[in-house]
């Protein structure tokens, strides 16, 4: 019986530096199960080319010409077929507030530009797979930095969730792992998958990322 092998991850590189795009093309090209399908110098050629390929994961520069990351990803999110393709921001700055804004947009995480590759590739790979592709300790610095936090507690956000829900989104909101999460609770991985995407849908949240911001604005976590 012959193995079905997965379809490559497909992506859409976007950079106002043709240099830096043209390099980290010829990474990611060699990698296995990574397909790059086009490139695209800034925020408005980037909405263009989404509609055009399709891709799996879109890898979005934050400052460029013509149109910003944050409004790309933005208009990718909200007006792509279902699903939307994942969008991970690419900065050189770690704390910068247009990072939180392009989460608020549905960014699913950013990563530096001075990423390893190998930790770049298994990033594209996580997000697909639905985690997320920062450190909460990352997360909860920018969250501090820029973010408005509530004067009090509010619960109300988790009204439609059920008590194992509940419990789900407390450990995700602490940055843990579908499989960290299912070790806890004596679940299988998949258990928690069908959870999380029905946590997600009743928040109203695209990412894990967006989940903990939301987590960390209604003062529903400690950090």
């Amino acid at each position: 019986m012959t193995e079905t092998v997965p379809a490559p991850i497909r992506l859409l590189l976007v950079d106002d530096q043709e240099l830096f795009l043209q390099g980290l093309s010829m990474i990611l090209e060699s990698q296995d199960g990574i397909e790059v399908v086009g490139t695209a110098l800034d925020g408005q050629q980037a909405i263009a080319r989404t509609r055009e390929l399709r891709p799996d994961v879109v890898l979005m520069d934050i400052r460029m010409p013509v149109l910003d990351g944050v409004s790309a990803t933005t208009a990718i999110r909200r007006d792509s077929p279902e699903p939307p393709p994942h969008v991970v921001v690419l900065t050189t700055i770690r704390q910068d507030k247009a990072v939180v804004d392009a989460l608020r947009a549905g960014a699913s995480g950013f990563l530096l530009k001075d990423a390893r590759p190998e930790f770049l590739v298994q990033s594209i790979r996580a997000v697909v797979d639905g985690q997320q592709v920062i450190a909460p300790a990352e997360t909860f610095d920018l969250l501090r930095a820029f973010a408005p936090v509530r004067p009090a507690p509010d619960t109300s956000v988790l009204d439609d969730l059920t008590e194992r829900e509940r419990e789900l989104f407390a450990l995700a909101a602490r940055g843990m792992s579908n499989a960290e999460i299912a070790k806890r609770l004596w679940v299988a991985e998949t258990t928690v998958k069908t959870h999380m995407r029905a946590i997600l849908s009743k928040l109203g949240v695209a990412s894990r990322v967006q989940l903990i911001a939301l987590a960390y604005e209604h003062r529903l976590i400690d950090v």
